[in-house]
């Protein structure tokens, strides 16, 4: 493959940011990012949740890097109802008017919605054939 192609193929994906719980899902934010690296991904990562402190200017870097990518997606876990910092991620997600969506990250498990998540915000089941779907907007 050529330059050229690469360079297509790159910008033809939906650049995305993973809004995770670090505490209890880091090992599902890296499950996604692997997903990423798939020669058939529609999606690339380009920001992700990170640990910090929700002080200072946390949430205007959170909202530079929300406003740079197409999409959101949230991977909910068993207790991403209590991670603070994925509910400020929701909300800024909210503002800046951008789409996003709940992956289910524990299947067989019951996992949460964030806060700040909508009444009509649905967490959907996490598969390839799934995530290809949400990422065209197909909810």
């Amino acid at each position: 493959m050529n330059y050229y192609n690469n360079l297509y193929k790159s910008n033809s994906k939906t650049k995305v940011f993973i809004s995770f719980d670090y505490d209890h899902d880091l090992d599902l934010k890296n499950l996604l990012v692997g997903q990423a690296k798939n020669d058939d991904s529609p999606f690339e990562i380009t920001d992700m949740s990170v640990k910090e402190e929700l002080t200072g200017d946390w949430k205007e870097k959170v909202r530079t890097q929300i406003k740079k990518v197409d999409q959101v997606i949230v991977i909910c876990g068993e207790y991403t109802n209590t991670a603070n910092g994925v509910a400020a991620e929701v909300k800024i997600t909210q503002e800046e008017e951008k789409q996003y969506f709940l992956l289910c990250g524990r299947n067989g498990k019951t996992c949460v919605k964030p806060k700040n998540a909508k009444d009509l915000d649905k967490i959907y089941n996490w598969t390839w054939d799934n995530l290809k779907l949400l990422l065209e907007g197909k909810r």
